[in-house]
């Protein structure tokens, strides 16, 4: 395996298992567990409930607590270091194609071919938030950074986030726009303006009644309504890889600078973590916080949860990102029960996703249980221990037993063209 002296082992001990760095494993564990704690409202509530607590779910005592421990602490943290393991892991199997003399452009891009059809698959089938079909073509275009040095790679990732960071800053003056656009002489122009309003509130702000219950109708109703709906929603599902992709590039690029540098490897010295931990929420966490506090003084207005959530806390992501790849790569403990089980979460982070998407539509939609809109945002979230709870179980015992996890498997053998082999303990091989 070709990589750097420095990710060959640990800094504290995460060593290189294998071809297992077990350091990414953990730092994945915990950003695929994390990653419902904001996903599950998505899951549960109308759309308009993920940015604005006061469109559904609740927005008092024990429900806004919640939606502001999460804004400050782990909306868009956890995607953002899921996208920074997507990045280590994609590289690291480049590394390993051409140590083993294979084609790495072959097997990378056969793997991004395939998940974007599993991603897409998902979509339709499951969940529309799908983010697997972002990731492959975002993968795709990331590997054309692979021979970079790690200096080049932060560099380029920071100009991306950067523009992410722009075009994120346009979403305020856009609604100011349309603001005074409903009152424009030309009444065409008029109409235009009040449409794009009415889509940008019921996706931020706080819907109609009427939108609310046609929400509310199409996923208490049946499987095949909701295929149909987002079937017919595709093209701006998939248009949603142009807005986000230039940060989902860079947090893809951070990631593989971090394995070429050995950070996220836990090859650095512990005093480095704590400078980066310090630094990254010494930066982040207050910032999100006075942005959650402008948005509880001014009753979530549309204009300030266009200016707060999406603008103003762009900048801030990526310290928060760093500082949670920090404490989770200090407070590992190799060996440790805990850290054993959260890296086998890791290891089967794509089945534990799509696992995921799985118990939740069905415990949500019309074709399962049927919770969907029932329950307050604070109501969720002992639904959220209990799949943690759940992956933390099966997981390990899962790969005590078998190579690979399922989708993993499936994923492997499809990038392959031929079944892999499955049986024998992931854990004994690592």
């Amino acid at each position: 395996m070709t990589v750097d002296a420095a990710t060959a082992h640990g800094g504290d001990g995460m060593a290189v298992q294998g071809d297992r760095i077990g350091a990414l494993d953990t730092v994945r564990g915990v950003a695929v567990m994390g990653i419902l704690l904001m996903n599950i409202v998505a899951f549960a509530m109308p759309q308009a409930a993920y940015m604005n607590p006061m469109a559904y779910g609740g927005h008092r005592g024990a429900d806004l607590a919640i939606y502001l421990v999460n804004f400050v602490l782990f909306d868009g943290k956890m995607r953002g270091l899921f996208s920074f393991l997507f990045g280590a892991s994609m590289l690291l199997v480049i590394d390993r194609a051409v140590a083993k003399g294979e084609s790495p452009a072959r097997v990378h891009l056969a793997r991004m071919a395939w998940l974007f059809v599993l991603g897409i698959t998902h979509l339709l089938l499951l969940w529309w938030g799908d983010i697997l079909n972002q990731y492959a073509v975002i993968g795709a275009i990331a590997y054309t950074m692979r021979n970079a040095g790690a200096k080049t790679m932060l560099t380029v990732g920071l100009l991306l986030v950067g523009l992410e960071c722009v075009l994120l800053g346009f979403m305020p003056l856009a609604v100011i726009a349309m603001q005074a656009g409903i009152h424009d002489t030309d009444p065409a122009r008029a109409a235009d303006n009040a449409r794009a309003l009415r889509d940008t509130i019921d996706a931020m702000g706080v819907p109609s009644a009427a939108h609310l219950g046609e929400e509310l109708a199409l996923h208490r109703g049946s499987w095949s309504g909701l295929v149909a709906h987002r079937w017919s929603e595709l093209g701006q599902s998939l248009g949603t890889t142009l807005f986000v992709g230039a940060e989902t590039l860079g947090y893809m690029l951070f990631g593989m600078a971090g394995l070429r540098s050995g950070m996220l490897t836990g090859a650095w010295p512990r005093a480095r973590y704590r400078r980066w931990l310090l630094l990254g929420f010494g930066i982040g966490i207050p910032a999100y916080a006075a942005l959650g506090w402008w948005m509880v003084a001014r009753q979530f207005d549309l204009l300030v949860v266009a200016s707060a959530a999406m603008a103003l806390a762009a900048p801030f992501r990526l310290p928060m990102i760093l500082g949670w790849a920090c404490l989770i790569l200090l407070l590992a403990r190799p060996g440790g029960a805990l850290t054993a089980r959260i890296a086998a979460a890791g290891r089967m982070a794509f089945t534990n996703y799509l696992g995921t998407s799985i118990v939740m539509t069905t415990l949500f939609y019309g074709y399962g249980f049927g919770w969907y809109g029932s329950l307050s945002r604070a109501a969720l979230y002992p639904i959220v221990l209990a799949m943690w709870a759940a992956m933390l179980l099966w997981s390990h015992a899962w790969l005590a037993r078998f190579r690979y996890g399922p989708f993993e498997w499936l994923w492997r053998s499809l990038a392959r063209l031929r079944p892999q082999p499955m049986r024998g303990s992931a854990l004994s091989a690592a």
